[in-house]
C-alpha cells in the first residue's frame, strides 16, 4: 500500500524548500503526497493558523513534511508535535565537505524532550505585575526519551549519551530528569555521563568532538541545536526529525526567513535531509542513504546558495542534487 505524506510548507521560505524536496522525494519513492496549510498567511485568511483538516491529515498520515511557520509558530508546531504523538526531537549537526565551518570536526546528535519543560505551556498571568511559567517534568517522559536515546546509541554505533542539565538550580525537574535517563542507561548497558547545559555550550563551542548523542529538556535541545548550527555552516544544513511511536513529524530547523521568501535564494537543504530522515523513518533506507550522499555531493562540488557563498537559487541547487541521485 503507497504510504502517505502531509505536506505543509507554512511561510516564507517554506513555499520553496518543500516544493523542492518533494522533487527529491518524487526521484526516489511512491508517495501520496496530502497537500494542507498552516500558520500566519491562513490564520490571516481564516482566523486560525491550524485548520482542523490540517491536524486530521497530519494524524492520519504516515509522515508529514513540515517548512515552517512565523508568527504562529508557536499555535502550529507544538499541536502538530502532539497531533504524531513526537516526545522526541532529534536534531543531527555535522559539517561537510566544501561548506566553511566554525569547527569542521563537529558530527553530533541532538534529542530533545519534546512534550515537557517550559514548552508545556503552562503560564499564567495572575496579575498585572506578575506572570507566571511552570515547568513541566515527569518520570515517564524522561524514561521514554531515554529509552528511546539508548535504542539511538545502539542502532547508531555510539559509545554512550551525553545528559545536558541544570540540577545544580533546578533540582526536583531536572534531577528526575537526568536520574530517570540514568536509571534507563543503567538498565540497558548504555555508558551516560552529564553536564550542565551552560558550560556545555561553551565547550560545544571549543570543542564539539567530546560529544556525541547529547539527551536534552526541551529548552535546552532547542538552545544547543542552534548554537551547534553556529558550528557546522548555518541553519541552512541542519534537519530534524519530531519521533512518535507510528508517526513523524519532519521538518528543517530554520525558520520561514521573511528577509528572502519569494526570492527563489533558500537553501533547501535541510528541508532535503529532513526528508531522508522521513526515508529513514518510513524504513526507505536504501532511497535515504541515496539522497544523503547527492547532498552531499553537491554541497562538495557545488553549486552553493547565497547562504554558503555561492550564487545557485534553490532550484538549481535542488537539479544537482536530483542528477546526483542514481538512476533507478
Amino acid at each position: 500500500m503507497t504510504e502517505t505524506v502531509a505536506v505543509l510548507p507554512g511561510d516564507g521560505i517554506g513555499h520553496e524548500v518543500v516544493p523542492a524536496t518533494l522533487r527529491v522525494l518524487e526521484a526516489v519513492a511512491d508517495f501520496e503526497f496530502v497537500h494542507v496549510e498552516a500558520g500566519d498567511a491562513v490564520a490571516e485568511r481564516t482566523g486560525d493558523p491550524l485548520p482542523d483538516e490540517t491536524v486530521e491529515a497530519v494524524t492520519n498520515a504516515d509522515a508529514t513534511l513540515f517548512g515552517a511557520t512565523g508568527e504562529t509558530s508557536a499555535d502550529v508546531i507544538l499541536p502538530l508535535r502532539d497531533a504524531v504523538d513526537s516526545f522526541v526531537n532529534v536534531r543531527p549537526a555535522r559539517t561537510y565537505p566544501g561548506v566553511d565551518a566554525v569547527q569542521p570536526e563537529t558530527d553530533l546528535v541532538i534529542l530533545r524532550e519534546n512534550t515537557e519543560g517550559v514548552y508545556a505551556g503552562i503560564e499564567n498571568r495572575l496579575s498585572e505585575d506578575v506572570s507566571t511559567l511552570t515547568r513541566l517534568v515527569t518520570q515517564s517522559a524522561s524514561r521514554r526519551l531515554g529509552e528511546f536515546a539508548c535504542d539511538y546509541a545502539d542502532a547508531n554505533g555510539h559509545d554512550g549519551v551525553t545528559v545536558a542539565h541544570k540540577n545544580n538550580v533546578m533540582r526536583v525537574t531536572d534531577g528526575l530528569f537526568v536520574d530517570t535517563i540514568r536509571e534507563v542507561a543503567s538498565d540497558r548497558g548504555v555508558d551516560v555521563d552529564d553536564g550542565y547545559m551552560d558550560a556545555m555550550a561553551t565547550h560545544l563551542a571549543m570543542d564539539p568532538t567530546g560529544y556525541d548523542v547529547i539527551v536534552c529538556p526541551n529548552l535546552a535541545g532547542d538552545m544547543l541545536s542552534d548554537l551547534a548550527a553556529g558550528l557546522v555552516g548555518g541553519l541552512g544544513l541542519l534537519p530534524s526529525a519530531n519521533v512518535g511511536s507510528d508517526r513523524g513529524l519532519f521538518e528543517p530547523v530554520h525558520g520561514c526567513a521573511p528577509d528572502i521568501a519569494g526570492e527563489g535564494v533558500a537553501n533547501p537543504t535541510a528541508t532535503i535531509l529532513s526528508a531522508a530522515m522521513l526515508l529513514d523513518f518510513l524504513d526507505h533506507d536504501d532511497a535515504a542513504a541515496d539522497v544523503r550522499t547527492a547532498v552531499e555531493s553537491t554541497l562538495a562540488e557545488g553549486p552553493r546558495t547565497p547562504d554558503l557563498g555561492g550564487s545557485a537559487g534553490t532550484d538549481a541547487f535542488t537539479d544537482r542534487v536530483i542528477e546526483r541521485l542514481p538512476e533507478s
